[in-house]
């Protein structure tokens, strides 16, 4: 059994999960930003005086 090899083997596995996670990670902040961003918007876009009244001619 080659030990080097199995060294390498684990230690590129384990970067691959530590990039994994990170870009993860990077991926979920950017959601939340984006969650945060379209509340911000909708709450602005709020106007109780619209829809209130339907005028209709005949």
């Amino acid at each position: 059994m080659d030990v080097a090899a199995l060294s390498i083997g684990l230690s590129q596995s384990n970067l691959k999960q530590a990039v994994s996670i990170s870009v993860l990670k990077m991926s979920k902040d950017q959601a939340e930003v984006n969650g945060e961003a379209l509340i911000k918007m909708m709450e602005q876009s709020i106007q109780p005086h619209l829809g209130g009244n339907i005028d209709i001619k005949a």
